[in-house]
Order: structure tokens, then C-alpha cells, then sequence
């Protein structure tokens, strides 16, 4: 799929059927995480893939935004790991994390799965629920699977405010 294809069509999918995903899917979507950058290439992002029942219940008490995907990526990263930018008040840990799963949400619509960001979720809570490290902090949940009859974007996906409401040209010479 052309690349513009991708981002145009790309939509936050809420109604999965349930198939599981090909592993040449899933691995396609792992390895453009894999390839995403990150501040210094100190590539703090852990991915849990949940695909069991015993996983996929836990994610089900975590958040009602599961809608059904067989399988659920998990977008950590480690904050003993991320760089710290000057002035000390920002690290790379979140912005590193998103990138990761901006990349593979895109890579997920290439290779014909949709996917659904998730954030209605206590990130404390996931840590716990799924036993990981002290250390590492959840961003974000993603749902991945093969849409459902009658699943699409939601009636306001293709409004968009115009370049000139969100973008300036700074030039204060």
C-alpha cells in the first residue's frame, strides 16, 4: 500500500472478529517498532505481545477497550534507560515509547490488521496486572485484528482542521 494510502486510511478500529493475526503480520508490525528511532538509539521500548486467554482476560480488567482484538500489544519502555534533555525536566522514555507504536500502528495497516491505540487504562495497574519490572512504565495498549462486517471509522475520522489552523511558519527575524 502507497504510504499516503496508509495514513489516510488508517483508523482507530473498536469492532474486531476475532481471528488471530498471521505471524508474518505480527512479526512485520514488531520489526517496524524494532526500526523506529530513538533519542541516542538507546531503544528503551519493551513490547509485550498478549495473544492467551488467560493475557487477554487481564487486559479485559484493565480497560472495556479490548473490542474484541486477538491480540494486544503492550508499549512499555525502561526509565532507567532514556536519555535526559537539557534542563533536566524531560527524558526521552514517553516520546521514544509513542514513536515505537506510531510505527507500528502504520506498519499494522500495511500489512492489512487494524489496530486501536489504547489509553483508558491505570498504567500502574497494567504494570501489575501483567508482572512487569519496577522499572519500566506502560504508555499505551494496542489493540491488533481483522475488523469485523461493518467496522469503520468513526463518522468525524476524515474532518480535519486546515494546515493553516495548526501550522505557522515562525520567522521573527
Amino acid at each position: 500500500m502507497e504510504f499516503s494510502e496508509v495514513i489516510r486510511n488508517r483508523y482507530s478500529c473498536k469492532k474486531y472478529d476475532g481471528r488471530q493475526i498471521e505471524k508474518e503480520q505480527l512479526d512485520q508490525i514488531l520489526e517496524a517498532g524494532r526500526l523506529a528511532p530513538t533519542a541516542k538509539n538507546l531503544q528503551e521500548q519493551r513490547i509485550y505481545v498478549i495473544q492467551t486467554e488467560e493475557g487477554l482476560a487481564k487486559i479485559d480488567k484493565l480497560t472495556p477497550c479490548r473490542y474484541g482484538a486477538p491480540t494486544v500489544l503492550a508499549v512499555a519502555y525502561d526509565r532507567e534507560n532514556v536519555f535526559t534533555y537539557p534542563g533536566g525536566k524531560r527524558d526521552s522514555g514517553v516520546e521514544d515509547a509513542a514513536i515505537v507504536a506510531a510505527h507500528m500502528i502504520l506498519a499494522a495497516k500495511n500489512a492489512g490488521v487494524e489496530s486501536c491505540w489504547l489509553n483508558f487504562f491505570d498504567p500502574e495497574e497494567a504494570k501489575r496486572e501483567l508482572g512487569l519490572p519496577e522499572n519500566e512504565e506502560v504508555l499505551m495498549l494496542m489493540d491488533l485484528g481483522y475488523p469485523a462486517k461493518g467496522a469503520g471509522p468513526l463518522e468525524n475520522h476524515g474532518k480535519r482542521k486546515a494546515l493553516s489552523e495548526t501550522v505557522t511558519f515562525w520567522d521573527h527575524s
